[in-house]
């Protein structure tokens, strides 16, 4: 039988450098577990909103095409569903997991459904728009499968539009760069 996990505990211990990166932001998966990012140290990270229904979705497709390609050098791909665009992630986060699951046969890592935009935008989210600003370096983002590059040290390098397929990203120099 499985142990709960250890809760996040802040004793003020957090790293001064993690304080402008993604590592000690709070983050939930897709099964419940409360987490930060710090386990992604050193490795590249591509977050992306995802939905279920959308015109987008048959990116999961090359999403995980990319992440099983590159997860050996360092790749993750994280994804967090949100319902803001639209009404195209109705699901619960158990019915998102199965559909992924079972339409893309998605294997990276996936994430409890959140809000990206508004007052009730997730603090990932908040810190990733402020530091890689849209068109017209507007914050906000636009619409599902945004996704965002994030370098080994933590910082955000770039945002990718929704219509930036996975296959672009892979060919991109800023991607190729984080890689290594």
């Amino acid at each position: 039988m499985e142990s709960a996990p250890e809760p996040i505990r802040d004793s003020g211990a957090t790293r001064a450098a993690d304080r402008d990166t993604v590592y000690s932001i709070p983050v939930t998966t897709i099964d419940g577990r409360d987490e930060t990012l710090a386990h992604y140290r050193g490795r590249v990270l591509l977050v992306v909103n995802v939905a279920s229904r959308c015109g987008f979705t048959s990116q999961y497709a090359g999403l995980e095409t990319l992440y099983r390609r590159y997860r050996e050098r360092g790749l993750e791909i994280l994804a967090f569903p949100t319902n803001q665009f639209g009404n195209q992630e109705p699901g619960t986060n158990n019915e998102i997991r199965q559909f992924c699951s079972l339409a893309y046969d998605v294997t990276f890592p996936m994430y409890a459904k959140i809000d990206v935009n508004g007052p009730t935008a997730h603090p990932l989210y908040r810190h990733l728009k402020t530091r890689a600003p849209g068109v017209l370096a507007t914050t906000a983002v636009k619409w599902n499968f945004t996704k965002f590059l994030v370098g080994r040290d933590g910082a955000v390098l770039t945002r990718y539009s929704p219509r930036d397929t996975p296959e672009d990203i892979e060919t991109d120099a800023r991607f190729i760069t984080a890689l290594g």
